[in-house]
């Protein structure tokens, strides 16, 4: 093979590789509020880090602070392992997960958890979560029960630009109690733009890209 076209086909490579790389880099605001970041990268190994740190403040106090860290490797839709190390105003909770033979087995160091072997978490960025009617949620191990409602299409701000995007709704309950209240918006590319979550303290959390 001549230089020249060795010199082709790793640009090609690269490129290919670079194309398949993603990140999501988001500024979260708690209200109006900016209260800190989260970024998502997916690499092309189809492994995902998750990374955010909040800290809201009331009077100069800190009255909550959250430091997150997941990295998830994905066999296609399905989760191949998982290792999420969070701190929520001091208190730490490590969760790890593993596929086996037969199951996506879960532990948070006291309990551990036998899921179905293509198990999802709530990857935002596959929009394939859109047809699952359980997620795991890797801060807490908790496998939720989910209703996703589709709400239609709007237009709505993205870095600045208006855009037209599809709406959805995530509602996550674990034994019959509500735990999470999730918007979604994806563009017309199905590429994940917007999200919004209502705290159980009737907050309201924003995401939006940088």
């Amino acid at each position: 093979m001549k230089i020249t076209q060795l010199a082709i086909l790793i640009a090609s490579i690269l490129a290919s590789e670079v194309a398949f790389a993603k990140e999501w880099a988001f500024d979260v605001y708690l209200d109006k509020n900016k209260i800190g970041q989260h970024t998502f990268s997916l690499n092309d190994a189809n492994e995902l880090t998750s990374k955010a740190k909040f800290n809201v403040k009331v009077l100069f106090i800190n009255a909550y602070q959250y430091d997150h860290k997941a990295v998830e490797k994905w066999q296609g839709d399905c989760l191949a392992s998982l290792e999420a190390h969070t701190v929520e105003n001091k208190v730490t909770t490590d969760i790890k997960g593993k596929l086996t033979d037969a199951n996506f087995v879960v532990d948070d160091g006291k309990n551990k958890q036998s899921l179905p072997a293509c198990t999802m978490t709530f990857a935002y960025w596959n929009p394939k979560i859109l047809t699952q009617t359980k997620l795991l949620n890797p801060q807490n191990a908790e496998w939720l029960d989910t209703k996703i409602t589709k709400l239609g299409a709007e237009t709505i701000e993205v870095k600045g630009k208006s855009i037209e995007a599809t709406h959805y709704k995530i509602e996550g309950d674990l034994a019959g109690k509500s735990k999470l209240k999730i918007e979604l918006w994806y563009n017309a590319n199905n590429d994940w733009v917007a999200l919004k979550s209502i705290t159980p303290e009737g907050y309201t959390i924003h995401y939006k890209l940088r």
